[in-house]
């Protein structure tokens, strides 16, 4: 696609307009400008349903085998694949508008939040691109009659003289290959230093290597969430992203949400068993990434990690017992440095695993890491922050005050316990505009692929279009006397087939049952509940509020009117909201390229004050009345009101 050169598409017989960036799809620019055209199979090509006519100008591609010759002499293109470089007008044919009068009715355009991106150069003008893991290379003198140091004496005096460093110690490791290491490059050697965050000289001479191999210094970012694992594979030179990937936790297996988990672990061998399923998790996401970046595992000499506290206390193998049971106590907050290896990670010995510290049983080290990364500690504004995950956590405040709370909302945004639900990975529904008048579906995959699932996004706008359109009721229950086919009795009740199997990826229809709005309504009502109740707790209003961050891989896709509209959050000016996508892989990895920020992370752990919502008597009413589409109170969302009332 070009950059900086729009082109205008206007869509016939509406005469809706629209400007696109050149390279666009026409399918593309009528999601955009709220026009209908029915996409089933998510754009990408197969169903042949979103044909148009290009009645002015031209386009590349939009050609099918369902396109025959004296069809395309006329204009005819597939929507989905037709990329527009100069303006053009298209006409919609009934056929594709599937609607009374073409497109006299429109459908929602789409609202997003604004992307915020941590920037590497930002570090480095601030003064504090100084990864707490660094490689020095140095050239030593040799030993001789009238210079007979001591191995270890010589190469502290190196790193003393060259680089000013000092206050260093040296593991047993270290000192076993130390003579042989010296010698096998005429004593030019690589030192990965390992440095304190908070104590002076406790700097730990983390491993050698014989020549120059500075340049060749990788470090790892790893967000342990608890249905899926995500990690960075970064070079610490330059600060740039080699790869990345991730994978659905193994400890799915054991239970969806941590308190089930948590049970497991005490069971005989339980601990060992999660730890080993986390870890067998993480090192083949690993070992994919190190492959793709063409990286070797001893080339690694830091990993970052960020999970919940139930989490990160399992991925180290430590208890999580009591965290369950009030008062909710974890066995540690800190975790000092810990070798990777013993943690079960294939990577060399000398790789020096940190872990992000946690705030409570129920506010874990990636929203401390999340919090950093967006840079929230530091904003003058009154913000919100609430990671939308398996376990939603919130956050409230600026730099000169925090608060924050956890609540349990299930896995239904990445995936989980839905039906056809899956994490937003290629084939996922990412987005899906209904028509008004007919109900047939406009879908959109993520990377065009053909549709095989429905993540977190796809189930909003799907929930979302379902109530605006009046095919679900505000419980989420279908409308039993619709002559939609789409609607049907299913294995598990009623359910609305989203996508026919012949225009998918998969061998079934994707569909979306009732069973899975009800997991849906659950899981939005636990966080807008604690929004309010985090709020209340602190004498505010969603009218005091400056700044909404939305973290978590769910924020990259999300519509804000659609979220505003379900009862997900609370109705607000759209230009106050801003995603930072996966905020604990970027605080990990802002951690792992500065140890200035490492030690601001003690001071906001410190600054940090965490409400036990369960220990709250207001949060039970507040998700009571949040279990409907939007809420009890419809007071409190006057917009969607008003459209649930069909006003303008």
């Amino acid at each position: 696609m070009q950059s900086g050169r729009e082109v205008t598409i206007t869509f016939l017989p509406g005469g809706q307009r629209v400007q696109v960036p050149a390279g666009s799809s026409i399918l593309e620019g009528a999601q955009q400008a709220g026009v209908h055209i029915n996409a089933s199979c998510g754009g990408t090509g197969v169903c042949g349903k979103c044909r148009v006519i290009v009645e002015e100008g031209a386009v590349s591609g939009g050609t099918s085998e369902k396109i025959d010759a004296g069809e395309y002499a006329t204009g005819v293109r597939q929507a989905c694949t037709a990329l527009v470089d100069e303006d053009i007008v298209v006409r919609i044919p009934e056929s594709s508008a599937m609607g009374r009068g073409g497109l006299t009715t429109t459908i929602p355009k789409r609202h997003r939040a604004t992307a915020l991106y941590f920037d590497v150069s930002e570090l480095r003008e601030a003064g504090i691109f100084r990864p707490p893991v660094e490689k020095y290379f140095l050239e030593l003198s040799r030993p001789g009659p009238s210079d007979n140091l001591a191995d270890a004496s010589r190469l502290i005096n190196g790193l003393r003289d060259q680089y000013g460093q000092r206050h260093l110690t040296m593991s047993l490791p270290v000192l076993r290959k130390l003579r042989r290491v010296l010698r096998e490059e005429d004593f030019r050697v690589t030192v990965t230093l390992s440095k304190p965050v908070i104590e002076p000289g406790k700097t730990l001479v983390a491993d050698l290597q014989p020549g120059n191999w500075v340049r060749r210094s990788f470090s790892l970012a790893l967000d342990i969430g608890t249905t899926t694992v995500y990690c960075q594979l970064f070079d610490m030179h330059s600060g740039t992203v080699l790869a990345e990937d991730g994978a659905y936790n193994r400890q799915v297996s054991y239970g969806e949400d941590v308190i089930s988990r948590v049970i497991f672990a005490e069971k005989e061998e339980g601990l060992r068993v999660m730890q080993e399923a986390v870890v067998g998790t993480i090192n083949p996401v690993i070992g994919k990434i190190l492959k793709a970046a063409g990286v070797k595992p001893e080339e690694i000499i830091s990993i970052t990690a960020a999970g919940n506290t139930v989490m990160t206390h399992l991925f180290a193998g430590i208890e999580p017992h009591n965290i369950r049971r009030a008062p909710y106590v974890p066995v540690t907050r800190l975790y000092p440095p810990i070798r990777a290896t013993d943690l079960g990670l294939d990577l060399s010995p000398h790789a020096v695993a940190l872990l992000y510290p946690s705030i409570s049983s129920w506010v874990g080290g990636d929203i401390v890491a999340g919090v950093m990364g967006s840079g929230m500690y530091q904003t003058d504004k009154l913000t919100l922050y609430i990671d939308i995950g398996t376990n939603a956590e919130i956050v409230i405040g600026s730099r000169e005050w925090l608060v924050c709370a956890a609540c349990s909302a299930g896995p239904a945004f990445e995936g989980g316990g839905i039906t056809c639900g899956m994490r937003a990975a290629a084939g996922a529904i990412s987005d899906c505009n209904l028509h008004p008048e007919t109900w047939e579906p406009m879908n959109t995959t993520l990377q065009k692929r053909p549709p095989v699932g429905i993540c977190g996004s796809g189930l909003l706008n799907l929930v979302a279009g379902f109530l605006e359109h009046g095919i679900i009721d505000r419980q989420g229950k279908f409308v039993r006397d619709s002559s939609c086919e789409r609607i049907r009795q299913g294995r598990s009740g009623y359910e609305f087939v989203v996508v026919w199997q012949e225009d998918s990826g998969t061998d079934h229809d994707i569909v979306l049952t009732e069973v899975d709005i009800e997991n849906f309504i659950r899981a939005k009502g636990a966080i807008f509940a604690g929004v309010r109740t985090l709020l209340t707790e602190v004498g505010l209003t969603v009218a005091d509020l400056e700044q909404v961050i939305l973290a978590g891989a769910f924020g990259s896709f999300i519509d804000i009117d659609s979220a505003m509209s379900v009862g997900l959050l609370p109705e607000m000016d759209t230009d106050k909201v801003v995603y930072v996508g996966n905020g604990s892989l970027m605080g990990c990895r802002m951690s792992g390229l500065s140890n200035h920020i490492r030690h601001d992370v003690i001071q906001v752990v410190n600054k940090m004050t965490s409400f036990e919502l369960s220990e709250v008597p207001s949060f039970k009413d507040e998700y009571i009345g949040a279990l409907f589409l939007p809420h009890t109170d419809m007071s409190l969302f006057p917009r969607a009101e008003k459209l649930l009332q069909g006003a303008v």
